[in-house]
């Protein structure tokens, strides 16, 4: 294999020869099985890429490839169709994305209902290359991707941003819920050029039916264990069709409830959607004191001052017309969650979020030779926090708002597919997109009226236009390539204080923060990326990847002039900043089918001007800054040097042997990240290296397994303003039960129940990416038990 040598994986010599040993018995197992034992079901990705393959060669002029709901058969195009019914997948089977250019990792519909988890980031947080923030573990933690957070990390929830401000603090939330979410897919490499060059590290796709984009289909066929996905007949789609799920859960170390329903019913030419769910949980059982450097605050077991609810609705619909669709959907997000930490809990700190949140978008398949698919996406959003605590801890009827932050944002996404063409040595596929965005924010803070400061930021304005173009080479059915470009114009405008700060400059005049003046601020920045996929023997595909992403200064590293009460930070903005540049080179080896599934993936990204908020070792005040500790607020300025990033990525699952009706099987993963500034020291909050493994059963009803995740000691921190972090074990078990039920007993036709223990160990688990993580620990011992039911 071609990854024997790459020690930057630090596989030791015993992991690494089991590894051998169960590749070459799957290979063996491969020959001597019939293909159908190890065939899976289709894993489909949605945010990928703008360009939807066809089955064509370069040998021949594409011919039109049917495609269900809007389709290309001009004859079945008369009428809607119904969904595609796919096969089921098999729960617990590794879901390994192998015809995308980088990495993709996906957490489908039934990981997402067993798993739980009250945002991204909790959800995610053990996948290889993946972590939370867990600012506020339940309420706000918000993905980060091999060690690239905020500002380099795109949300969108079908095709549209998640735009609230979970970018502008880690303590804000992020306004999607995985009560809502059917499938999630993480994106890294040249598609992200899709989104914005904000999302250099990733983006984060979490997509539902909230937008019908095929009408609803009653009669859902068998599960079935292997084989592709079959499509429903078209009398399946009667008139007044409609399926109920109802999803529900209960949490022991919170003593959390959640629940959620969802309606989708199409008649005709029209599909409608509608949903709402709801979760609240008390402050979380922790298995020792939270508090590092202060032992002397009364705790009664649980972190103090964790407690969360959140609430949301959503209604929606579609209209199918010949060849294609147009929908809207109108969805409301509401949160309030309190904020752990000795500051949070002296304040009683707390948000109380709304959202809400206008999205329409369609697809348009005309009879055109040219042509072979217009979509679009467009959103407007309106959303507003207010963070409530006291202004003088000792004194109860100070309580009320000491911050608000707002944002209203609009934007939209136009895609032609043009159809494929022979270009001799090649099928030819282009797809070219136009995305504009306007964004308004504002955060000011009645703690600050009448300083030169007055609150975090006075209203800034951020507007993008920008253009795509998306090159997909088809040289045989084992070969593609991909060429990528992008360009956007910025155009900022907002406020800055008269103290600009000087990069490397630790001291700071206290007379210096003076009154803000105007900015208007251009940035044009240029993207590229190509990237190759190669089929290889045994079912093995091999990717490489590279890019140069450059990216605009957001209005957060730009404008901050003030004080955020929930981090306890003074954010001082630099407009001094300039583009921030990532050249990044990416090679995996993936295997999706057979005994043996599995991804290794490793990278490497060189950032000249790489921005980040630094911790000085100053506080501040009242819009007065001293050198050293003495005032309530850290001062913390974006910052830009050049940095270096590399690590890797490896996951595994293995079907040992048949036990019973189903496979018996071994797992495991491993990822590193290492980032350093040019000079050698470390950049801050960099995740750990973890190791993991476990065991599991599957069967087409049945999953058992249990999992541990080892996360090394986090050393390597910056010089200023970070502790370092002790390792963890975080042990997993879990069972789940699938069936069909007999419709007529009470109306459900299929039903999943399932129980999953978390951190089984009790262990102290600190994040060391979190800004509060030597005074807040992650949730202790906890069972959580979940039921799905389909009507």
């Amino acid at each position: 294999m071609t990854f024997t040598k790459r020690r930057a994986f630090h596989i030791g010599g015993a992991s690494w020869l089991l590894l051998c040993a169960v590749g070459n018995g799957a290979m063996a197992q491969d020959a001597a099985a019939p293909s159908s034992s190890t065939q899976l079901p289709e894993i489909t990705v949605t945010a990928p890429s703008p360009i939807v393959r066809r089955n064509v060669t370069p040998a021949r002029k594409p011919a039109r490839v049917a495609r269900g709901v809007p389709g290309r058969n001009r004859e079945r195009d008369n009428q809607p169709q119904p969904a595609p019914v796919a096969a089921a997948p098999q729960q617990g089977v590794l879901p390994v994305v192998t015809d995308q250019f980088a990495t993709v990792t996906v957490m489908p519909n039934e990981e997402i209902r067993r798993q739980g988890g009250g945002t991204l980031g909790d959800l995610l947080f053990s996948k290889p290359g993946i972590t939370g923030s867990s600012f506020a573990p339940g309420a706000s933690s918000r993905p980060i991707i091999r060690g690239l957070d905020v500002n380099r990390v795109g949300i969108v929830e079908n095709g549209i941003g998640s735009n609230g401000a979970s970018d502008l603090g880690e303590d804000h939330f992020v306004p999607i819920d995985p009560l809502s979410t059917n499938q999630i897919e993480v994106i890294r490499g040249p598609a992200t050029l899709r989104y914005g060059s904000t999302a250099i590290g990733g983006v984060v796709s979490a997509t539902n039916n909230r937008i019908p984009d095929a009408l609803p289909t009653c009669a859902a066929p068998p599960f079935q264990t292997y084989g592709l996905p079959v499509k429903a007949p078209l009398a399946n789609a009667a008139p007044g069709c409609l399926n109920v799920e109802t999803r529900t859960a209960v949490n022991s170390v919170d003593r959390g409830v959640e629940g959620g329903i969802l309606l989708d019913a199409g008649g005709g030419n029209v599909a409608i959607h509608a949903d709402a769910y709801g979760r609240k949980s008390g402050d979380y059982n922790i298995p020792s004191y939270p508090y590092l450097f202060d032992q002397t605050r009364p705790v009664d077991g649980r972190q103090p001052n964790s407690a969360a609810q959140a609430t949301g609705a959503s209604i929606g619909g579609s209209y199918f017309f010949h060849g294609g669709f147009i929908g809207a959907a109108v969805t409301q997000n509401d949160s309030l969650y309190h904020i752990p930490g000795i500051d949070g809990a002296d304040h009683l700190t707390r948000i109380d979020a709304r959202q809400t949140k206008f999205t329409t978008k369609g697809e348009y398949r005309p009879d055109a030779a040219a042509i072979d698919a217009i979509r679009f996406w467009a959103g407007a959003t309106d959303y507003k926090h207010n963070e409530i605590g006291l202004a003088d801890p000792a004194d109860l009827t100070t309580l009320g708002v000491r911050q608000t932050f707002t944002n209203k944002e609009q934007e939209g996404r136009v895609e032609v597919q043009l159809a494929p063409f022979n270009v001799r040595f090649a099928a030819l596929t282009t797809a070219v997109g136009i995305q504009a965005s306007h964004q308004e924010l504002t955060a000011p803070s009645p703690d600050d009226i009448g300083s030169p400061v007055n609150g975090l930021w006075d209203p800034n304005k951020n507007t993008k236009v920008a253009g795509y173009i998306f090159n997909e080479l088809k040289f045989s059915d084992t070969t593609k390539a991909q060429i990528a470009g992008r360009i956007e114009h910025a155009h900022l405008t907002g406020t800055t204080p008269a103290f600009i700060p000087d990069e490397f400059d630790l001291n700071v005049d206290p007379g210096a923060i003076g009154p803000a003046t105007p900015r208007n601020l251009n940035f044009a920045p240029k993207s590229g990326s190509i990237g190759l996929i190669q089929n290889l023997p045994w079912n093995l595909v091999a990717s490489i990847t590279g890019q140069y992403v450059e990216r605009a200064p957001k209005p957060a590293e730009l404008f901050s002039r003030g004080g955020h009460d929930a981090t306890v930070t003074f954010d001082i903005g630099n407009p001094n900043l300039g583009i921030e540049t990532a050249k990044s080179v990416e090679v995996g080896l993936r295997r999706a089918t057979g005994p043996l599934r599995f991804e290794i993936t490793g990278y490497y990204t060189k950032f000249n001007g790489f921005i980040y908020r630094r911790l000085t070792g100053n506080t501040c005040e009242d819009g007065v800054c001293q050198a050293g500790p003495g005032l309530e607020l850290n001062q913390a300025i974006y910052s830009q040097r050049d940095a270096t990033f590399r690590g890797g990525e490896f996951q595994f699952q293995y079907d040992v042997l048949p036990v019973w009706n189903g496979l018996f099987g071994i797992e495991g993963q491993y990822d590193i990240v290492r980032a350093t500034f040019e000079d050698g020291t470390n950049v801050p909050r960099i995740p750990p290296q973890r190791l993991g493994g476990g065991l599991f059963y599957r069967d087409a009803n049945w999953l058992m397994r249990v999992n541990l995740l080892h996360a090394f000691a986090q050393n390597d921190i910056a010089v200023i303003g970070e502790t370092p972090t002790a390792g963890y074990n975080l042990l997993k078990a879990e069972v789940s039960y699938r069936t069909k039920l007999d419709a007529s007993w009470f109306g459900a036709r299929e039903m999943t129940v399932g129980l999953v223990g978390n951190n089984l160990l009790n262990e102290n688990i600190r994040n060391s990416v979190s800004y509060s993580k030597d005074e807040v620990l992650m949730p202790g011992i906890g069972v959580r038990a979940f039921a799905n039911l389909k009507f």
